[in-house]
């Protein structure tokens, strides 16, 4: 089953900030909803295990995480794949774009497009778009928090 899901929050820190942030997994590892590692595994990629709750259907996924058309302090795009055993798997990427917010900080927008397999499929895409954009938002609540310090 396929999913996109686009997005866009304003961040109390500038672009260099964000960036840097972005690109530091012990700061993600802290913010990415039921993220229990998350390991740098060559430049631009990374090893990551995840407990997620998806309605009824509990599973950790592993999978790994490849950053590609690196732009700093501007973007980039996040290639993945993960696989939660019988629960199912993941797969998909995303592109983020960094820009100057009007009113200070950094606005970082977001295009998600994934596919989803297995059990999590059978659920329905509401439920998945649902718990997708609660966990994204818990990211980015989490993320703002992490930068603000």
């Amino acid at each position: 089953m396929a999913m996109t899901m686009t997005g866009e929050v304003t961040l109390p820190a500038d672009r260099p900030t964000i960036w840097k942030a972005l690109n530091d997994p012990e700061i993600l590892k802290a913010c990415i909803p039921g993220c229990q590692s998350l390991e740098r595994t060559s430049d631009n990629g990374f090893a990551a295990i995840a407990k997620l709750k998806i309605g009824p259907v509990s599973a950790t996924f592993k999978g790994n995480v490849e950053l590609t058309d690196l732009d700093p302090p501007n973007g980039y795009k996040i290639n993945g794949e993960g696989q939660g055993g019988i629960a199912g798997f993941a797969k998909g990427g995303a592109a983020v774009k960094l820009s100057d917010a009007a009113e200070g900080g950094t606005v970082l927008s977001y295009n998600v497009e994934a596919n989803v397999g297995g059990k999590i499929a059978q659920l329905g895409a509401r439920l998945i778009d649902g718990t997708a954009k609660k966990l994204a938002d818990q990211f980015f609540t989490n993320f703002s928090a992490a930068v603000h310090k």
